[in-house]
């Protein structure tokens, strides 16, 4: 009895260390892939950007409706070229120290770094001036008018934390770099970092210092995170109740989810858009059985690539019905997305191998698809599909689907000739889509595109206040990309969240899952 008592206390103590048995309201959530790393300013990508966010806090931020909200900044106001904000006062980082203005400079410095997954997003701040230990000014390089929603997903560390840990730089993550970031934050958010085990599990626990704390619905005290790639053992793992929410659940499964007892989904179109990048701006592809030219650099080619894919079959067959025919690649609900922009590329085989034949492949050309298995709804199914679909006009595809932790850092160190990549665009403005994927100096630019209208348009949409005059520049620099056609769109993604109905978290058309909003019944 002695031994029983002493294990028993001993158990308890260790839970009690661990925070179980503190924490009331847990609450187990698991996606397909993890977030690639907790270093804030290093990858600009979704899930990594959510995890980030649930520890780190930004300037601004959105709620699940994708309004603007205040974060650290309580408000903010334009005069000229010059963006002045009002910094949250009594705010502590997760190690105690105090959020000022000093921080807010260093982070923006850390973000405008090579390095940076983020610096096309504050291209135009040209000075960060401190007024007192809670104002900033940013100064734009002529007048911003949509800074403010550049500004969401830039968060703020503790300049002495990254001092004292060696990372002042960001991690650069495309060439292989850890540093103490990576696997450990210090932020102001309303969840603290208790474990992180990359791939297998990361642990937050609640803020209990959190300046937000009481203005927001949610409830959860503990978070406990881990990742299953496979899609059957994800579902099961919700069925069994080993955990309560799946942010992505296989799109077949959704109506047995939804007959389960205790269980249902939500769902939402989101502001993604899936496309195949193309690289027309090499001399010779790396994969191809051409040599001495580049069969993409012809634009007859890529017109012929985008003819042969059947959407509508992909979004029959592949996606369930829960994705739109894309035209374009952005999405509905952003600035720049039109009926006539986003109007569905007809699918015509003869035409298609006509283009070939015309462009000097009339028996077609062999590439190598570079496509992601573990980052959006069906990713690897998709690229399957257009595999075959490309095959009947006598593109010979060699399909390469991999984790996307290696296959991000082939499309940022422009080591692929054919790839699948998805775009969100947080700031709901095109000019996000134009400074990444289309902007000749664009970091995400692995198609090569270089169009010097689109170029001129991208730095003149980033100061043109006019709402009508650049609401036209937008379309003028969409119909150049459209007769370009630098990528293939495929389709605009519906998103599914499995959950339990203990759970009431709102899904949100970016796919983040906010928990200050989660409410565990």
């Amino acid at each position: 009895m002695t031994n029983r008592k002493i294990l028993v206390a001993s158990a308890v103590a260790m839970a009690l260390s661990s925070g179980q048995v503190l924490a009331e309201n847990v609450l187990r959530w698991t996606s397909q892939g993890d977030a690639l790393t907790l270093d804030p300013h290093s990858q600009n990508e979704s899930p990594t950007i959510a995890m980030n966010g649930m520890m780190y806090e930004s300037l601004v931020t959105r709620d699940s409706e994708m309004t603007l909200l205040p974060e650290l900044a309580e408000s903010w106001d334009l005069a000229d070229n010059v963006w002045t904000f009002k910094l949250r006062q009594g705010v502590k980082f997760h190690g105690g120290e105090d959020f000022t203005a000093e921080d807010v400079v260093f982070s923006f410095e850390r973000a405008r770094h090579e390095a940076s997954d983020y610096k096309e997003q504050i291209k135009s701040v040209t000075e960060i001036n401190v007024v007192d230990d809670h104002t900033i000014e940013l100064v734009t390089n002529g007048v911003n008018p949509i800074l403010p929603n550049q500004l969401t997903s830039l968060y703020i560390m503790d300049k002495g934390w990254a001092e004292a840990n060696d990372v002042v730089n960001p991690q650069n993550f495309a060439d292989g770099e850890e540093t103490f970031a990576v696997r450990n934050t210090n932020g102001t958010g309303p969840f603290k970092l208790v474990s992180r085990a990359p791939d297998e599990e990361t642990i937050m626990e609640a803020n209990g210092d959190w300046w937000g704390k009481g203005e927001f619905p949610g409830n959860v005290d503990r978070l406990e995170y881990r990742p299953i790639g496979n899609a059957a053992t994800r579902v099961a793992a919700l069925l069994s109740n080993e955990v309560d929410f799946v942010l992505d659940p296989p799109l077949q499964d959704l109506k047995r989810i939804e007959g389960a007892d205790g269980l249902k989904t939500i769902t939402v179109p989101q502001v993604r858009t899936i496309f195949f990048g193309m690289d027309a701006g090499v001399e010779e592809l790396r994969t191809s059985d051409v040599k001495g030219k580049n069969p993409f650099a012809d634009v007859k080619v890529r017109e012929a690539m985008n003819l042969a894919i059947d959407r509508k079959a992909i979004q029959r067959v592949v996606m369930e019905g829960l994705s739109f025919p894309a035209g374009m690649i952005t999405s509905p609900g952003v600035l720049g997305n039109t009926p006539d922009q986003d109007a569905e590329i007809p699918f015509d085989l003869e035409k298609s191998k006509a283009l070939l034949a015309e462009a000097g492949y009339p028996d077609g050309f062999s590439v190598r698809l570079d496509c992601p298995n573990n980052r959006y709804n069906n990713d690897e199914k998709i690229c399957q599909a257009a595999v075959a679909m490309l095959a009947k006009v006598g593109v010979k595809v060699n399909l390469e689907a991999i984790p996307k932790s290696q296959h991000f850092p082939k499309i940022q160190n422009r080591e692929t000739d054919f790839y699948m990549l998805g775009w969100g665009v947080p700031t709901l403005d095109s000019h996000y889509v134009f400074s990444y994927l289309l902007d000749v100096e664009g970091s995400w630019n692995a198609a090569g595109y270089n169009n010097e209208k689109v170029n001129e348009i991208t730095k003149m949409i980033a100061s043109e206040t006019d709402a009508d005059k650049r609401t036209n520049m937008i379309d003028e620099a969409w119909t150049e990309v459209r007769k370009d056609m630098p990528y293939i769109p495929i389709h605009h993604q519906v998103i599914a969240w499995g959950m339990s109905e203990k759970v009431d978290a709102p899904i949100a058309s970016d796919d983040a899952f906010r928990p200050r909003f989660a409410v565990m019944k």
